[in-house]
């Protein structure tokens, strides 16, 4: 099955839409490129390509990891699944 989207750190907090088209409610698969497992879970929101996806909720304020660096910090709370 062809992955949603990419994860490429296991500790990152967001992945990446690598499809076109995520609807609000459907459950998608992310694939961990350095685990090389695949995780599922629900996108809250509609998710454009290229934009982001929260593995867990994180915090206002929080630090973002992606790619396994921080690449800047929550301006609201954002749940799991939103985009």
């Amino acid at each position: 099955m062809t992955p949603h989207f990419l994860v490429h750190n296991k500790a990152d907090t967001v992945g990446v839409a690598v499809v076109e088209g995520i609807r609000a409610g459907q459950r998608v698969t992310c694939w961990v490129m350095d685990t090389d497992e695949t995780i599922t879970l629900r996108a809250e929101d509609a998710i454009p390509l290229g934009h982001k996806i929260a593995l867990r909720s994180i915090k206002d304020g929080e630090t973002i990891l992606k790619y396994g660096h921080d690449v800047g910090r929550s301006v609201a709370a954002i749940g799991k699944g939103q985009h």
